[in-house]
């Protein structure tokens, strides 16, 4: 395996990241409105299973 120099690999990093296809702005908002409203749903998913299975739980056992 050939060693790279700091200075290739520098620029084979840039070169990469030309390559790369960044987001719009738009994109990136519509992505993390997304992510927080389902994070929220899920949290309230999560919460409501948890007040179950503790309400089941505790008929049982009280």
């Amino acid at each position: 395996m050939s060693k790279t120099s700091p200075l290739d690999f520098m620029r084979q990093v840039r070169q990469e990241i030309g390559k790369v296809t960044w987001p719009t702005r738009k994109e990136t908002m519509v992505t993390s409105i997304m992510v927080i409203i389902l994070s929220v749903i899920a949290a309230i998913f999560f919460l409501a299973a948890d007040g179950l299975i503790s309400f089941i739980i505790g008929h049982i056992l009280g």
